[in-house]
């Protein structure tokens, strides 16, 4: 299978709104990175709307014809938007008011939260779950009814980082363990947070990856390299 590109465009938004102001323009980021391949547009409406705003999503949704995935709190206020909405498909994350960016997985056991993934199921929305590698808790996904996961990347992208092997190797096997254990279902598996060049080539040594979710790396490097030449890399490193 061909593996996907999914770009986040939060950090677009992000420097539009600290000037309080409309530039740069998300909708054209958004198109710009659809124009040089990526296959879905990833936007994380906090609940504090502190990047991508609710505005910004309907917009999106109305004028983009690539998938959107919205990744939001599992919260039944944040249900009822991604209703609204209608997106191809929801991840659903955990969410902190005072953390930078998501610092882990999802917590599985919380309360409501299969009664949130029916409700949107029942809408004809595909669900994900943000998730820490762990074999336990894609068996959990599994159980609550999800259409796919997404594995939390950060330890190990951190682990390329710092060159640290041992690290790296330990992050590496329990990424693949997961892979493993999703193949016994019908879940689709993709992988997100804090991957660059290095990291997800290295990621590319597992096979059949769905869909690889990218953003601050992909905003950020394009400052200096342009989407074209930047996205184009990443959908090399993929195949």
């Amino acid at each position: 299978m061909r593996s996907k590109l999914g770009v986040n465009i939060d950090h677009v938004a992000t420097l539009r709104n600290a000037r309080g102001e409309n530039h740069p323009v998300l909708l054209k980021a958004a198109k710009e990175v659809i124009k040089y391949g990526a296959d879905s547009i990833t936007i994380h409406v906090r609940e504090d709307q502190r990047h991508v705003k609710k505005k910004d999503a309907i917009l999106l949704k109305r004028k983009i014809k690539k998938p959107i995935n919205l990744e939001m709190a599992p919260t039944i206020a944040m249900v009822n938007f991604a209703i609204k909405l209608n997106p191809k498909f929801v991840c659903i994350v955990p969410e902190k008011r005072k953390e930078v960016t998501t610092e882990g997985g999802l917590n599985l056991t919380q309360k409501n939260l299969k009664k949130l993934i029916n409700k949107l199921k029942k809408n004809n929305i595909e669900v994900s779950l943000f998730i820490n590698p762990s074999v336990k808790d894609v068996r959990n996904s599994y159980k609550l009814g999800v259409n796919a996961i997404e594995i939390h990347t950060g330890s190990f992208a951190k682990a390329i980082k710092a060159k640290n092997k041992n690290k790296l190797n330990y992050e590496f096997d329990k990424i693949k363990k997961c892979k493993l254990e999703c193949d016994k279902t019908k879940m689709k598996f993709n992988l997100g947070h804090g991957l660059d060049y290095d990291s997800t080539k290295y990621l590319s040594k597992i096979k059949n990856i769905n869909e690889y979710n990218i953003g601050h790396f992909i905003i950020g490097e394009s400052l200096f390299d342009g989407f074209p030449k930047v996205i184009k890399k990443f959908k090399r490193l993929i195949r």
